[in-house]
């Protein structure tokens, strides 16, 4: 392949099109940069998408599956308590693989559209990062390798599955994420490796749509990083769903055979042997630095493979920026990635407005919902901090009882001296929207009464997250 010089140089590139880098390639361009978006996405048919995992093998596609998932369990198993019925439902993955398509080739195209408003230069092809100001860019159709040149280059390409020896993925019978979000038929029965967040959120489609469903989480605690109140009544609720939840499981073989897959795994009572249709591997992600810069760039990463960042996102090289899920900075979670990269290209735009990692608002998008920001109540205890908790079941909800999905409380920790908010903890239907008041509140140092006194509709299910600060206001 030839290689040659563009001589057109930029004010910033950005390498990858996910959510952290189309949020700043956006903004680099609506202050006047100008700006270049390197994306080598392409689905199983060669087909370029911008959005990146999170658009088009992550979180949107997942929901847009779980949504047709809940609408197929609510016509098969529950229409008859709405005094309905429905004779002879019948489930086309296909055409539920299709609107899920269509979903995010629309969303994909409206970034399309943004960088054709915005006049970015889309370039479909490899990056590699130089020096501090060089990127050499391998068009995916493999035609001559060309040099860009930026005075800001942003590094945002991004994260993938996490590979393990002794699950080897065929993504036919032994599969990743990203095949979970594709398949052409219910598996009989399937095994899910990891029961985080990932994990949970593919289970809780196939589990709808008829699959027995087994996750195998080789932690002995269920969903450690949330408060363990909140993780107990999660546990309960899916358990009751029909998932098989098995703690403290150390998978150490699969082999396919007979159109199966026989997983081996070990506990505390030994080796066991699991035989299931499909097998998907959801045991973690790691970051996508591998080829990201050449050895010569001498780019600061660490031991496994997250660029070194500090606190404004930048690297060790002058210019050059990570963001998203290449660094430690917060979680790998979409929008904080967005928000580094508005941040980014504010701070190259002259503009400067740090982000509050302590309140990025976590969620796990199944069904009920889980969502939470700030401490856990185990976490805060374990710091010797002096809390009172405030809790109110969505049951007591008017709105809840309406709908029919009662399931779910909401927690709220404050210090018990200040009455500060220290932690809001939800699971329940639209979680994900309740903690949008939470953390609003927590960003502006409001107080459990702040929260108590604030008039809320009624009957919402906001009216919970209203109970609890109430709760906690009587404990005063």
């Amino acid at each position: 392949m030839s290689k040659k010089h563009i001589n057109t140089a930029f004010d910033v590139i950005v390498i990858g099109a996910g959510p952290a880098g189309y949020s700043s390639a956006i903004r680099c361009a609506q202050l006047g940069l100008k700006t270049a978006c390197i994306d080598n996405w392409h689905n199983k048919n060669g087909k370029g998408n911008l959005g990146g995992t999170y658009l088009n093998a992550g979180c949107v596609a997942s929901i847009a599956l779980l949504e047709s998932a809940k609408i197929y369990q609510s016509i098969t198993h529950k229409l008859k308590t709405h005094g309905l019925q429905a004779e002879a439902v019948t489930l086309d993955i296909a055409l539920m693989m299709q609107r899920k398509n269509n979903i995010v080739d629309a969303l994909s195209k409206q970034i399309a559209d943004s960088f054709a408003t915005y006049k970015i230069d889309c370039i479909k092809a490899e990056a590699k990062l130089l020096n501090e100001r060089r990127v050499e860019i391998t068009p995916i159709d493999q035609s001559a390798v060309a040099i860009l040149e930026a005075k800001h280059i942003i590094l945002a390409s991004g994260s993938s599955p996490i590979d393990s020896p002794c699950t080897p993925i065929d993504n036919e019978f032994i599969i990743d994420s990203t095949m979970a979000l594709n398949l052409d038929a219910v598996p009989k029965r399937l095994a899910i490796i990891g029961a985080g967040v990932i994990g949970l959120e593919l289970a809780s489609i196939w589990n709808r749509l008829g699959a027995e469903t087994i996750l195998l989480e080789a932690q002995d605690t269920f969903l450690s990083l949330t408060d363990q109140q909140i993780a107990l009544e999660a546990y309960r609720i899916y358990t009751e769903q029909g998932l098989e939840l098995r703690l403290g499981t150390r998978v150490i073989s699969a082999k396919k055979g007979n159109k199966k897959v026989t997983v081996e795994y070990q506990d505390n009572d030994g080796t066991h042997a699991l035989r299931v249709d499909k097998l998907i591997v959801a045991s973690g992600r790691k970051p996508n630095s591998e080829n990201l810069a050449s050895a010569e760039a001498d780019l600061l990463l660490d031991e496994n493979g997250y660029v070194h960042v500090d606190e404004n996102c930048r690297t060790n090289l002058p210019g050059v920026y990570a963001i998203g899920d290449l660094t430690l900075l917060g979680p790998m979670i979409a929008h904080k990635g967005i928000e580094e990269g508005l941040f980014v290209a504010e701070q190259i735009g002259g503009r400067h407005n740090p982000i509050n990692y302590d309140l990025l608002p976590s969620v796990i998008f199944t069904e009920p919902e889980i969502a939470w920001v700030g401490q856990s109540e185990q976490a805060l205890r374990a710091m010797g901090e002096s809390i009172k908790i405030g809790t109110y079941s969505l049951n007591a909800t008017a709105r809840a009882q309406a709908t029919g999905k009662t399931e779910g409380m909401v927690k709220i920790i404050a210090h018990a001296e200040t009455d500060a908010l220290l932690g809001v903890h939800i699971i329940g239907t639209q979680a994900s929207e309740m903690i949008a008041e939470a953390v609003l509140a927590m960003e502006f140092s409001a107080s459990s009464e702040d929260l108590a006194r604030t008039i809320h509709a009624h009957p919402t299910l906001a009216k919970a997250l209203h109970g609890a600060a109430i709760a906690l206001k009587n404990k005063t």
